[in-house]
């Protein structure tokens, strides 16, 4: 059985619960709450996804931070903690270790010399481009299998703004 079909078979497993079927004692299962489907689509979508950046020796998360810093501007770790949703002490590590492979570097604030911001290296450009396209390549896969429009216009954009 595939993750895809697998993930489906969880969430309409459950679903078909619903109304006695698979009910424990003769009481319905309760329909799963929105939450619990996001949760588990992160799950298996964070699960391929880690599988596609294993090719290239990269975490998630170290994938998320390189993404963040693409911009350009520069950012300070506080901000980068809260905007990828990362404890700052975790935050701190991936960091350190993508600046000891050279993908980023910190840089003094040119505004306050007491803050320091994280900058992403050329080569954490050129890491990045190669990690977008495998990225990318998932993300195309689980749209089609699922039959999904763009996410940037959709309902899951509107989630993630919450």
């Amino acid at each position: 059985m595939s993750a895809d079909s697998a993930t489906r078979e969880d969430a309409v497993g459950r679903e078909g619960a619903v109304g006695g079927e698979g009910a424990v004692g003769g009481e319905a299962a309760p329909a799963p709450l929105l939450v619990e489907l996001v949760a588990l689509a992160h799950r298996r979508l964070t699960t391929g996804l880690a599988a596609a950046l294993a090719e290239e020796d990269c975490t998630v998360d170290q994938w998320r931070v390189l993404r963040a810093l693409a911009d350009g501007q520069g950012h300070p770790m506080g901000e980068l903690a809260q905007s990828l949703l990362i404890p700052q002490a975790s935050l701190s590590r991936l960091v350190d270790s993508l600046a000891d492979t050279g993908q980023v570097y910190r840089r003094h604030d040119e505004h306050d010399r007491r803050r320091i911001t994280a900058h992403l290296s050329r080569t954490g450009r050129t890491r990045l481009a190669r990690l977008d396209a495998l990225a990318a390549a998932h993300d195309s896969a689980v749209r089609a299998a699922c039959d999904l429009p763009d996410p940037a216009a959709g309902p899951l954009a509107r989630l993630a703004a919450l």
